[in-house]
């Protein structure tokens, strides 16, 4: 069991479902729902959880895949943290603004880094076994 990914794994998904919640409650609210009928505030939210949905599944898999490969405990933990720390970021950017803003530029960035750091472990990882 990868235990050190799979407390990242938690918190990321308690932190999917508050966003799925903030959509829920948004549309509810609103009465909109399909799309965001063109209120913002609906829109930041569904795009908060969009992006998240299409940015944690592989970095988390990559983490997940590196501790699996051997990769140590605190190099695991500095990348789980590091991927929270960038979706929280992200996340409070987008609900503040639908355009570019410091925090979601900084938590798209490092999101990125999260990636490649782990790819490049898990490479690392797995010629070094060969």
């Amino acid at each position: 069991m990868p235990s050190i990914s799979a407390l990242y794994a938690a918190l990321l998904g308690l932190f999917a479902a508050v966003l799925t919640v903030r959509v829920i409650l948004n549309r509810v609210k609103t009465g909109i729902q399909a799309a965001d009928g063109g209120n913002a505030r609906l829109g930041q939210a569904i795009r908060a959880h969009a992006n998240f949905a299409e940015q944690v599944p592989l970095a988390l898999l990559l983490i997940v895949l590196a501790e699996l490969a051997g990769t140590p405990g605190g190099i695991v933990h500095a990348l789980g943290a590091a991927l929270v720390v960038a979706r929280l970021a992200n996340a409070w950017g987008l609900s503040r603004s639908l355009g570019p803003t410091m925090p979601r530029q900084a938590g798209a960035g490092l999101t990125v880094l999260v990636v490649a750091a782990a790819s490049l472990l898990l490479l690392y990882r797995l010629l070094a076994a060969h």
